[in-house]
């Protein structure tokens, strides 16, 4: 079930696919403004008040891109969520840039668009419009990572992570028991998706998984074809 009342702006030009989304939507409790364009989203943004923004890319207008800089210039913390026919790298990495929190590319299933939501709002806290502290440790099985110190705590050892080890394991810990999509993780912290990029990720991988192998209740898995999980029985923020 959603979180009741919470409120979606839906940027989509489309008519059929709109209205269809829209209606998929509110069967789930939520409340959708839907726009046919991005100007008249932005009027709408500026005139309502909503938990969530999903915008399509490409539309007349004002794209999905424009749309979503002028809104995070209204609320820097607003969660987007950008819908795209086209899978392509530099679209990507532009809207991760401009701070979208993902970015799903048509045809979708329709279940996974919920899950994406429910996952978003529970890291942004429930509501995006509360203004929250920002986590900065974690509890994980046995373990105690402090994120802004780079300190990975277990039974009295501390292990010193290295930036970016710091930031694959704070996303991991943002996705607890959840799949961090490989593409999201490279365009975030290497900023870019290619071969080589991709292999130093599973260097830093395989330096976290030794990291945290004490604790047999914790595990990094491979999803095949989509990316890693990091998996916690007794895993929490502190």
């Amino acid at each position: 079930m959603a979180e009741h009342g919470l409120r979606i702006l839906l940027a989509e030009d489309d008519p059929n696919f709109g209205i269809v989304l829209k209606d998929y939507l509110e069967l789930h409790d939520y409340v959708v403004k839907l726009s046919p364009d991005g100007c008249q989203a932005i009027t709408a943004f500026r005139q309502g008040s909503f938990d969530l923004c999903i915008l399509d890319v490409m539309m007349p207008g004002k794209d999905g891109f424009t749309l979503a800089r002028e809104i995070k210039k209204l609320n820097p913390d607003m969660p987007l969520i950008f819908l795209t026919a086209k899978s392509m790298k530099e679209d990507m990495l532009e809207g991760f840039k401009i701070g979208a929190d993902d970015y799903i590319t048509k045809p979708f299933d329709s279940e996974v668009l919920l899950y994406k939501i429910k996952a978003i709002m529970h890291r942004k806290g429930g509501n995006a419009a509360a203004e929250k502290p920002e986590v900065s440790e974690y509890s994980i099985g046995q373990y105690r990572f402090q994120h802004k110190l780079r300190l990975l705590h277990h039974n009295g050892d501390i292990q010193k992570l290295s930036p970016k080890e710091t930031d694959l394991l704070h996303l991991l810990c943002q996705h607890l028991n959840d799949v961090v999509p490989r593409e999201e993780a490279l365009l975030r912290i290497w900023h870019e998706d290619s071969y080589f990029t991709a292999r130093s990720m599973d260097v830093y991988i395989a330096k976290l998984r030794k990291y945290l192998k004490q604790d047999p209740t914790v595990e990094i898995i491979n999803i095949h074809g989509q990316g890693y999980r990091l998996c916690a029985q007794n895993g929490v923020l502190l």
